[in-house]
């Protein structure tokens, strides 16, 4: 049965329109506990509101939600994956690529400028091709062969330059720089792009069981930051600020950990990590700042490190039970559930069901997961 609070929130329904939520209309004396704000959530803004234009172009997919058996009976608790390594790039980068690309457009921007060796490079190819637009990636030299083929085969003309990405990303801003109808486009660092991240939250809104009640926790990969603030951008907006943000990244490309740590940015000497898309030698500033404004509006943010070994187990493991292959930077929110220690700490005091962000990557085939395997579990 609905408390008299809830039954008196939903007379506000009426003034709600495609761009509002409910939460915004409460007077500022209500504050909604988990289980209303949850219910309020639901019958907020519709999830089309969020990236609209980019969504009624087909640009990123409504990715499936999905219970794991497996990992709900190691959690002890409801364990559900949000599937975006079935994006068409193979990453959720789609989300933010595709809200971004499709309002630079607008704007009247004819070619775009990127720099990544990794999944970012690949949704921009993507979405650029989806929207006849000219797309130019420049890429370090340590991009995988396998990343440069999939970019050049998506028509992208790629150039590699420079030792890492920082390199790579000067090269691109001054490219962009010389050219008007040209857009740099940032991997990570853009509020379109974390918009269009937000668009997750929505999605697992809509498609939770009413049962469950209020999302408890959502674990996310952090490497420059974007994921993490469009998530934090998605719960704030949907009220669920009582939901607990696990941020899990590898050993050696930790820019988010040592930050949240020392309460100030932190620039990596180098990344050592095998999880090379979480590559970002300093988060962005915006992904500390929302994830302390999320804790003072009373929910909470989490950094979970794990091994190489960790990361590359739980990829393992995951295609093992779910026959879906994914990067070490995905298996890195994925080791918060497969690894006994990272559950133990992160999962076994959560109150309501645990979202994995699958966030995909598409540098792995058959051939780099048994390579990894051997190099770090045999």
């Amino acid at each position: 049965m609905y408390s008299p609070r809830l039954l008196w929130y939903t007379s506000l329904i009426g003034l709600v329109t495609p761009s509002t939520s409910l939460i915004q209309f409460l007077p500022s004396f209500f504050t909604p506990n988990p289980r209303e704000a949850y219910f309020l959530s639901r019958m907020s803004s519709d999830a089309s509101c969020v990236a609209q234009t980019a969504r009624e172009k087909g640009l990123f997919r409504a990715t499936p939600l999905i219970r794991s058996i497996p990992l709900s009976r190691l959690a002890k608790k409801d364990v559900y994956l949000k599937l975006d390594a079935l994006q068409a790039s193979g990453s959720f980068k789609d989300r933010g690529m595709a809200h971004l690309c499709s309002t630079l457009l607008d704007q009247g921007v004819k070619q775009l400028v990127s720099s990544s060796g990794g999944n970012a490079g690949l949704a921009v190819a993507t979405i650029g091709k989806e929207l006849q637009m000219e797309v130019s990636v420049i890429v370090p030299k340590t991009t995988k062969s396998l990343v440069v083929e999939k970019l050049k085969s998506l028509r992208a003309d790629v150039t590699i330059h420079g030792e890492n990405w920082n390199e790579a990303d000067k090269l691109a801003r001054q490219r962009a720089e010389s050219d008007k109808s040209s857009a740099y486009i940032s991997p990570y660092d853009n509020p379109l792009l974390w918009t269009g991240h937000s668009s997750v939250v929505d999605e697992v809104i809509e498609e939770m069981p009413e049962k469950e009640g209020s999302i408890g926790a959502v674990v996310v990969s952090v490497g420059g930051g974007g994921l993490i603030c469009g998530v934090l951008e998605g719960l704030e907006r949907r009220g669920l600020v009582h939901t607990t943000v696990i941020a899990s990244e590898t050993e050696g490309a930790d820019s988010f950990g040592q930050a949240w740590k020392n309460g100030s940015l932190v620039t990596l000497p180098a990344i050592t990590s095998i999880a090379t898309s979480l590559g970002a030698l300093q988060v962005t500033p915006v992904a500390t700042e929302r994830a302390q404004r999320h804790i003072t509006q009373g929910g909470s943010v989490e950094s979970a490190v794990c091994t190489d070994a960790e990361a590359v187990n739980a990829c393992v493991k995951f295609a093992q039970d779910h026959r879906l292959l994914v990067e070490p930077a995905c298996g890195a929110a994925l080791a918060v559930a497969y690894t006994e220690r990272l559950r133990e700490r992160y999962l076994s005091e959560i109150d309501g069901p645990v979202v994995l962000e699958v966030c995909g990557g598409s540098g792995v085939n058959i051939d780099l997961m048994m390579q990894w395997k051997k190099d770090f579990l045999e």
